[in-house]
């Protein structure tokens, strides 16, 4: 393991205390190939994933420099957010009957569980190995106006094929929207390298994506892919087709939620590919969500990043949920992220690594 890269992540977010005036707890796994990852307390975070490729071990995660950055940036890095991702119009919904109001802190809509999300919370380590960590965060009745004490943990385990599994649990007293996920943003070139994803090639397994307003809220209407900028039932380079259509323009660049087919969810089958601009790195991604949004950095100019200050689609974000402002649409079913009182919510998503 490489002490000194990892002693200097350590320090940088362990030198200044975070929000509550303690410093924040870093967790370092390693698989048997050399792999590694790191953890913070702080908002459950996945800091680093440094994955072997050629002669080198490339970090491929973007991350603040120190925790000051941390705290001042609003990309969400690599952090989990909550209790609903993505965004919930007018911070408004109904469940059972009655009409709730949560914190609303993006363009008048509630983003990634509100004002104080659980990516601003220090959650519990409540266990740590070589290749696992899990994180535990108790969010009370009436959080950020949500329903019902709601207790979250999240595991991260590292396995020798070079996949990162997190898995999601989750348990509330209440019916209440929960839509959890990570947002970690990936750059395979590596994450000092100064490229664009946009040379990135991607793959999707999803026909359908939610058409969105210029405030990124679902209209409601699911669109097919085909013949559109949003197909990438064949793998393309993220470039492309970039900017082509008006659903592009109205987000900046990719900012769309894609539908999966149910038979794919399993965790095990595969349904996103990200390949770096050399084709020297692949990540594919699984999981037991129904849906992803893949965010392509567009709002990330002037986050002071771990190798300087980042540009706009430095990093991409491939982010597995439940359908954005899915609260409000009955019509999607279970994919709109009602979790019912009393049941267990479990999921996970895989990132698997493959080098040449």
């Amino acid at each position: 393991m490489s002490e000194t890269y990892l002693e200097a992540l350590t320090s940088s977010m362990t030198a200044t205390p975070a929000f509550d005036g303690l410093p924040a707890k870093i967790i370092h796994l390693e698989n048997a190939v050399g792999m590694t990852v790191s953890l913070m307390d702080i908002g459950a975070t996945w800091l680093s994933c440094r994955v072997p490729a050629g002669n080198e071990k490339r970090e491929v995660l973007l991350r603040a420099k120190d925790m000051p950055a941390h705290q001042a940036q609003s990309a969400y890095l690599g952090a989990t957010v909550g209790r609903f991702a993505n965004r919930i119009k007018a911070g408004q919904f109904e469940v059972d009957g009655q009409s709730f109001d949560v914190t609303t802190n993006n363009l008048g809509n509630a983003l990634h569980g509100g004002t104080e999300g659980f990516d601003k919370r220090r959650w519990d380590v409540i266990a740590a190995s070589k290749q696992s960590a899990a994180f535990r965060l108790i969010s009370p009745d009436g959080d950020q106006g949500f329903p019902g004490n709601l207790s979250v943990t999240v595991t991260y385990t590292l396995s020798d094929d070079n996949s990162l599994s997190i898995d999601y649990e989750a348990q509330c007293d209440r019916t209440c929207p929960v839509s959890l996920t990570n947002h970690a943003y990936f750059n395979l070139d590596g994450e000092s390298s100064g490229e664009s994803i946009k040379k990135h090639a991607l793959w999707l397994g999803a026909a359908r994506f939610l058409a969105s307003d210029e405030a990124l809220i679902p209209t409601g209407q699911v669109r097919d892919v085909k013949e559109t900028g949003l197909d990438f039932t064949q793998q393309k380079t993220i470039e492309r087709d970039f900017m082509k259509d008006e659903a592009q323009r109205l987000a900046a660049g990719y900012d769309h939620a894609f539908w999966f087919d149910e038979k794919d969810c399993d965790g095990e089958k595969r349904v996103a590919r990200l390949v770096s601009s050399s084709a020297d790195l692949a990540m594919s991604v699984a999981t037991t969500m129904p849906a992803i949004q893949v965010y392509t950095g567009n709002f990330l100019e002037g986050t002071q990043g771990a190798s300087g200050d980042y540009l706009n689609r430095a990093g991409i974000a491939l982010e597995t949920q439940f359908l954005p402002d899915g609260p409000n649409h009955p019509e999607w079913g279970k994919a709109g992220g009602i979790l019912e009182e009393g049941e267990v919510y479990r999921h996970v998503t895989r990132y698997q690594f493959s080098g040449k």
